[in-house]
C-alpha cells in the first residue's frame, strides 16, 4: 500500500503525467509484489520559481517520493529503481529526469482504515520481498 507522490515542474504534458503515473504504478507492481489494485498516487505540479532542480537536469525532472511499509529489501528496491528507469525512458522521460527517494515509517505509524493501525493488521500483501 505504498503512497506515491510525483513532483514535478507546471506546464508538462497532461499525457506525460499520466504515463509517468502508469509506470511508476507497474514498477511498484513489479518489484515490490503489491496487488494491481493498490494504487494511491497523486501528481504535484509546481511553478518553476518553487521548484528548483539542478543544472544538469531538464525541465522533465520528477521527484518520485514512495512511502511505503517497511520489509522490502534491498534487492527489490534496487529492482524498483531500475524498472523505474526503463519505465520512464519508454514513457519520453530520460532516466537521467528522475529521482527516487523511498521512507518506510513504523507499521504502527500507520492506519489506512477503520482506525486500526498496521501494526494489529496483517497485509494482504507481501512485504519481504
Amino acid at each position: 500500500m505504498p503512497l506515491v507522490r510525483l513532483n514535478r515542474r507546471a506546464g508538462r504534458p497532461a499525457e506525460e503525467n499520466r504515463r509517468l503515473l502508469d509506470a511508476v504504478h507497474a514498477a511498484l507492481v513489479e518489484a515490490f509484489q503489491i496487488p494491481d489494485a493498490d494504487r494511491n498516487q497523486i501528481l504535484f505540479e509546481h511553478d518553476a520559481t518553487a521548484f528548483e532542480i539542478a543544472a544538469d537536469r531538464t525541465p522533465a525532472f520528477t521527484l518520485v517520493e514512495i512511502v511505503a511499509f517497511p520489509g522490502r529489501s534491498i534487492a527489490a528496491k534496487r529492482n524498483l529503481y531500475q524498472s523505474l528507469a526503463s519505465r520512464f525512458e519508454a514513457a519520453g522521460v530520460s532516466a537521467g529526469d528522475l529521482f527516487v527517494v523511498i521512507t518506510e515509517p513504523p507499521l504502527e505509524n500507520w492506519s489506512p482504515r477503520n482506525g486500526v493501525s498496521s501494526a494489529d493488521v496483517k497485509p494482504s500483501f507481501k512485504l519481504d520481498v
